[in-house]
């Protein structure tokens, strides 16, 4: 395992962060998903990250009793506040002071935890001031719950505002943490540039394109039984955009590319996303032990220039490039 600094701060953290999206608490059992956080472990995975939405609370459940016994201050512990939980009501959701301080103290008490290493902006909130927002996060980290904070999904021009109200308030705004890969790379005329600029990094989701990248979906055949493609509990919707013929065509003429690189198709998309220099990590999930072991491989891994102009030949014309779709992405009001 190879480790990056975390925006301009001083903080480490592992190039392959585990992430427990669409998994623990809903796609995969319990005991299962201790397994996975072991081997995570095993493999030298320091920095783990999930959201309170995630599986409506249990996935921070999960991951907490997993990490139970481990050493505090050898690991990363991140989480997220924004989306609805709990039974819904009006004020279970977004980025208002009320449901920010008592989103953080469920979140605690769910990994654990006295602190998380990182507390993210899981949206941006149009029906909050960002001010308001921002003065919570900033106590926050005064009161020692989070030590830095960071964001997810926030357009170019939202990042600018928020660092600036962050120095402002005294307190360290360092990440973003938007959907990034091969074929989903938005984020790379804007919001990279103002990132690198403001000294925040990308830790990006959804590096293998939610399963996509590996190869395993076919075009013109039915998703395999069991995959992604199939999961009625949202996975299925997530990974919709990709399931046309013409991409999963495109991502087949990937796969001599990882053969000459000694990859699966996978750690290749893995270390992809890891070549661009404002990466510090990327979010990988697994459903079964053996799948972190395999994805691990990926860290370390250098691409040379002409195996990246020949993903690019490969992927031809079904990247996706537009910054706007940040936006049209962003939840025009509060959802509840």
């Amino acid at each position: 395992m190879e480790f990056r600094y975390l925006g301009n701060s001083g903080l480490k953290i592992s190039e392959i962060t585990y992430g427990n999206w669409l998994t623990h608490g809903s796609q995969v059992g319990n005991d299962v998903a201790t397994q996975c956080v072991r081997a995570a472990l095993d493999e030298g995975i320091s920095t783990f990250d999930t959201a309170d939405v995630y599986a409506n609370t249990a996935a921070e459940t999960v991951l907490g009793e997993a990490l139970k016994g481990e050493r505090r201050e050898s690991l990363e512990i991140f989480t997220k506040v924004y989306w609805p939980t709990g039974p819904g009501g009006k004020n279970d959701t977004g980025l208002s002071r009320k449901h920010i301080m008592e989103s953080i103290n469920g979140s605690l008490q769910r990994l654990q935890t006295d602190y998380v290493d990182l507390y993210q902006a899981h949206r941006y909130d149009v029906e909050t001031p960002l001010e308001e927002t921002m003065q919570a996060f900033a106590d926050i980290v005064r009161q020692g719950k989070a030590l830095y904070i960071g964001v997810s999904e926030w357009t170019a021009d939202q990042i600018r505002a928020g660092v600036e109200l962050s120095r402002e308030l005294g307190f360290q705004l360092i990440s973003s943490q938007p959907q990034y890969s091969m074929l989903w790379r938005v984020i790379e005329d804007e919001v990279v540039p103002t990132s690198r600029e403001l000294g925040v990094s990308q830790i990006v989701w959804s590096p293998i394109a939610q399963g996509v990248l590996t190869g395993k979906y076919k075009p013109g055949q039915a998703p395999p039984e069991g995959s992604r493609a199939t999961d009625t509990k949202g996975g299925a919707d997530m990974i919709s955009r990709f399931m046309r013929d013409e991409v999963l065509s495109a991502v087949q003429d990937l796969e001599p590319v990882a053969k000459d690189c000694g990859l699966t198709m996978a750690q290749l998309a893995i270390a992809w996303v890891l070549q661009n220099d404002n990466v510090a990590a990327a979010l990988v999930g697994a459903s079964r032990p053996e799948q972190v072991a395999d994805n691990v491989k990926a860290a370390g891994v250098k691409l040379d220039a002409d195996v990246m102009e020949r993903i690019d030949a490969a992927l031809g014309d079904v990247v996706v490039r537009d910054p706007a779709k940040t936006l049209e992405g962003m939840p025009k009001t509060r959802v509840v």
